[in-house]
């Protein structure tokens, strides 16, 4: 391998051992040097892209060459981005994608593919060599890429309940879309705005209000005793009779240990005298009207004891609440 020109090491250090035959050319390497090498001592990752030595690139190093392939201007985009914004439930697969400003064309090549967009995006975000797409429009690309409406919904549901974006910049990116486009993300915006944090509990939430015994439930609300103790968040709360709903996931709480620990924090729940209904998302899904009506009894059965003293907090009135003001909910 020729010694490097030291404008090509410097471009090497700062883009993840990755660059382009124009970065080669520019730093003072011959076009023959170039072919000799590509092939050898290095690897053509994406047309006219390479890394210095013959190993498989990382990740990182892939994403870096999809942008330097992409050209000025592109930026990581979809569930590529959503990932590396932190959405777990984005799942880009083997492709790296990407986005370029119009009037550049889509366009693909191994395993990244570039689409072309018309949408400015005021909230890009730059780590390093890399370039994505802001947060909520990442996770709102990646929820229009998905196959179902599951996938669509727990993109959504995640990227709101972590706080990777707002359920308001989730909307605009939405009606910015084209109407064909945004159709499909109504119905998962929706589940986000209810509160849950999981596409259980969005289903959970949407089977109790078909219900004529039980009052309008409480997604995740902040519960806490007198002292100031604070308890286990419910998943789903009536608030009238003190009475939480726990989704247990097995898909959600995959380790041992963590599995056990969900189940046990229940016990601070029934400790401070909270009545405690448990569902799981299969039997959710396979024998809703019985869930319901098992729910249903409990919540007679809450109904006719004293409650406790468990005060609670809306989730969405938490961001309004001082610390130091009263607490809201029932005492």
């Amino acid at each position: 391998m020729p010694e490097l020109p030291v404008p090509a090491v410097a471009l090497l250090a700062r883009q993840d051992g990755v660059i382009t035959h124009a970065q080669l050319r520019g730093a003072g390497l011959s076009g023959a040097a170039i072919r000799w090498n590509a092939g050898r001592g290095w690897r053509v990752i994406l047309p006219r892209v390479f890394s210095m030595t013959r190993e498989r690139p990382t990740a990182r190093q892939r994403q870096v060459a999809a942008l330097l392939w992409a050209g000025p201007g592109s930026v990581l985009a979809g569930a590529t981005a959503a990932r590396l914004h932190g959405v777990t439930s984005a799942d880009p697969g083997a492709r790296v994608q990407l986005l370029t400003p119009a009037p550049r064309s889509s366009r693909s090549s191994g395993f990244a593919e570039v689409r072309r967009t018309l949408l400015h995006d005021c909230a890009q975000v730059t780590r390093g060599p890399l370039r994505l797409s802001s947060p909520a429009r990442s996770a709102v690309d990646a929820a229009r890429s998905a196959r179902v409406h599951e996938q669509r919904a727990a993109i959504l549901i995640e990227t709101v309940q972590r706080g990777i974006a707002s359920l308001d910049d989730l909307s605009e990116w939405v009606n910015r879309l084209r109407p064909r486009d945004a159709a499909a993300l109504h119905a998962p915006l929706a589940e986000a705005a209810s509160g849950a944090w999981s596409v259980p509990e969005s289903e959970l939430l949407d089977l109790l209000a078909t219900s004529s015994v039980l009052p309008t439930a409480w997604a995740n609300p902040k519960l806490s005793l007198s002292s100031g103790a604070v308890l286990t968040t419910p998943d789903v709360w009536f608030d009238d009779v003190a009475m939480g709903v726990m989704v247990h996931s097995h898909r959600h709480h995959s380790q041992g240990d963590e599995w056990d620990d969900t189940v046990d924090k229940d016990a601070d729940l029934v400790a401070a005298g909270v009545v405690v209904a448990g569902v799981t998302p299969r039997r959710l899904r396979e024998s809703p009207v019985a869930v319901r009506d098992r729910i249903e009894r409990a919540y007679l059965a809450a109904k006719a004891r004293p409650r406790p003293d468990v005060r609670a907090i809306p989730r969405h009135l938490l961001t309004l609440v001082p610390a130091s003001s009263p607490q809201l909910g029932s005492a």
